[in-house]
């Protein structure tokens, strides 16, 4: 079985750079899904407070076999529970929902401005780390001057930075501003929603090349860019797939022309809410 490389986080611990993600999967199914998953070769799953599918996460994991070494597990605080001390009774209420003793890398799901509680919410997070609750601690959802707030205020530099991240909206300014701090950088959405970037004829063209289908051929270019991505999918086959884009390697030319699909120079691209301007509970 292909083996999936990692990267390593500015704390020393690494990450698998190829995970499995959980939005919008019902808790009953996050089981089944996430044990194919495993089955597939995955190691790291992605899941959130607000999916509703921690249990179910937790109940594949438990039934994996496999061990708590083998997997790599990351969920997030919800907006609501933003701030230090109901911060640190949220991670423990995902814990247990998880079934885990500790966690692999815990996030702050969004920075919401509003509020403006990200930065107390980010000091508990180190405080969960320095007891020894969490391993790795992050953000998703930020802006390059609320990362830079985080650490100006706390002096701890996150680990990784999880946004919305695909060829349409590559985030390169974001990007290269996290690498700057070293800050990884993880993509959500990373093939893009509603199909449309999968009928793109620069993507369709490049996986005919490779005998590949457009979707390992996205995930193959945020491997190549160094991104951590954690497609989804609930379709068996496809979560095979997803985990065989490990075996594409992508040419240099490849890469340069799905980078030319980016679309944020013509104020498009960007699928999800804004983080600089997002408020909901």
């Amino acid at each position: 079985m292909t083996s999936t490389p990692t990267l390593t986080f500015n704390d020393g611990h690494t990450i698998p750079q190829l995970g499995y993600g959980v939005w919008q999967v019902e808790d009953g199914v996050a089981e089944k899904v996430v044990r194919q998953a495993f089955e597939a070769g995955f190691r790291h799953i992605d899941t959130a407070k607000i999916y509703g599918n921690e249990a179910g996460v937790g109940r594949a994991v438990a039934s994996s076999g496999l061990s708590a070494e083998d997997i790599f597990i990351t969920t997030k605080l919800w907006n609501a529970d933003q701030g230090y001390d109901t911060t640190l009774a949220a991670f423990e209420e995902s814990l247990d929902r998880l079934g885990l003793q500790s966690l692999d890398l815990y996030l702050i799901h969004w920075m919401q401005p509003q509020q403006d509680k990200y930065v107390d919410t980010w000091k508990a997070l180190i405080e969960l780390q320095k007891r020894g609750r969490v391993r790795s601690i992050g953000v998703s959802n930020f802006t390059a001057e609320g990362l830079q707030r985080l650490i100006d205020e706390s002096g701890v530099v996150p680990a990784i930075h999880q946004i919305e991240l695909h060829p349409y909206f590559s985030q390169r300014e974001l990007r290269d501003f996290g690498a700057s701090k070293g800050i990884l950088t993880q993509a959500w959405s990373p093939l893009g929603q509603g199909g449309e970037l999968l009928e793109d004829a620069t993507v369709t063209a490049i996986a005919a090349k490779h005998r590949a289908t457009p979707a390992q051929v996205v995930i193959a270019w945020h491997l190549a860019l160094g991104n951590v991505v954690i497609p989804k999918s609930v379709t068996e086959s496809r979560i095979r797939e997803n985990f065989a884009a490990l075996e594409i390697t992508l040419d240099d030319g490849d890469v340069q022309a799905i980078n030319g699909l980016d679309r944020t120079a013509r104020g498009e691209g960007r699928m999800g809410p804004d983080p600089a301007v997002s408020d909901f509970a």
